[in-house]
């Protein structure tokens, strides 16, 4: 689609213009995406239950935007943009799910709602994208129609994310861990989904054979449940072997600081972004085995049932165990696996071709 605040020299048969639409005007990810060449609009929502105005002005600038095709990520902007759908001539609409099985139970009655209102809208939508097996999987159990699906992993940046040796220990340094300690690092939100108890119960039981062993918790979370975590480490006696590192923009580091990289959710994980990153810094993983986890590391990394710390210790303890040149061909392996089948460009490719499919169902490009 095209506005006059985009840009309008691209090849029509391949090229899309785009404009980003956010619910809310915050988030560590804003200013990286202003820096983009793209315009980025906020439709100023304020809080869970302000909906009726940012709807409005959501539909005033699509209107004014004319897309042919709304693209859209997760349960609430979904929901909205298939309510705005009517009001669009011409558009078609694609919905994002980017998780599997959700355990909703987990969380407050407003996520069953969100759940409840896909199910009245899943006509809505002409494309439903998935970016794993297991949430198209998911998706069908729960009688999401079959037809309306495409599987598009996510693509990872690597030639952002590959390994820099001394940011490694630069950040090494910064958290005081000793260059002979294998250091264990989870990089994910406190959120329960990612089960960091496990990962917790798992860290005291591989500390109780070695020693040398150091761990980091990277990310952000409620400040309840934040707090929760680390009373139970400290339950476990982890005080002095847990760095919490909170949430960090230097990713690339951060994995380059890593001996192994490893992700303890129980439910609901989709294509794990910090997986596939950690794999193209050349970083061994560890993973319980939800989602697309295993299927993305392949024969790169271990994999362990979920919600069973001893097994995740025990895949640790493995990794840590192999010889400098079995650690190196590992490395070796994960960056090879990322590079060949998790591009950026295979990603955009295909996101392309589906929205030239869908603009030529529409009767041509707007």
């Amino acid at each position: 689609s095209t506005s006059d605040a985009c840009p309008t020299n691209f090849n029509r048969d391949r090229d899309i213009a785009v404009a980003l639409f956010t619910l809310y005007e915050r988030g560590t990810l804003l200013e990286e995406l202003k820096s983009a060449a793209i315009p980025v609009v906020g439709i100023g929502k304020q809080g869970r239950w302000d909906l009726i105005g940012p709807y409005r002005r959501l539909v005033e600038l699509l209107s004014a935007f004319s897309p042919g095709i709304v693209h859209s990520f997760l349960g609430p902007a979904n929901i909205m943009a298939a309510a705005a759908k009517p009001r669009l001539e011409n558009c078609r609409l694609v919905w994002g799910f980017r998780a599997s099985n959700m355990d909703l139970t987990r969380y407050d009655w407003s996520h069953r709602v969100t759940e409840a209102l896909q199910r009245i809208l899943i006509r809505r939508p002409d494309r439903i994208v998935v970016n794993s097996r297991a949430g198209g999987e998911f998706a069908a159990s729960q009688e999401f129609p079959v037809g309306l699906q495409s599987i598009i992993p996510n693509g990872i940046d690597t030639k952002k994310f590959a390994r820099d040796a001394a940011a490694g220990r630069s950040i090494r340094e910064s958290w005081g861990i000793p260059p002979d300690s294998r250091l264990i690092g989870i990089i994910a939100r406190f959120d329960p989904m990612k089960d960091h108890q496990t990962f917790l119960k798992a860290a005291s039981l591989a500390s109780e054979s070695d020693k040398d062993f150091r761990f980091v918790c990277v990310g952000d979370g409620p400040p309840g449940y934040r707090a929760e975590l680390r009373d139970f480490a400290a339950g476990l006696g982890l005080e002095n072997r847990i760095t919490w590192a909170g949430e960090r923009r230097d990713l690339p580091a951060i994995y380059s600081a890593l001996d192994i990289a490893t992700l303890t959710s129980a439910f609901g994980e989709g294509f794990p972004n910090t997986v596939g990153e950690a794999m193209a810094c050349g970083v061994p993983c560890a993973v319980t085995d939800v989602g697309d986890s295993a299927f993305l590391m392949g024969e790169a990394g271990i994999s362990v049932p979920i919600s069973q710390p001893e097994a995740m210790a025990a895949a640790w303890k493995s990794l840590a165990a192999e010889s400098p040149d079995q650690r190196q061909a590992r490395a070796r392996k994960s960056r090879d696996r990322i590079v060949s089948n998790f591009s950026v460009a295979a990603m955009v490719t295909a996101h392309a071709n589906l929205y030239q499919d869908l603009l030529l169902k529409s009767g041509g490009s707007k």
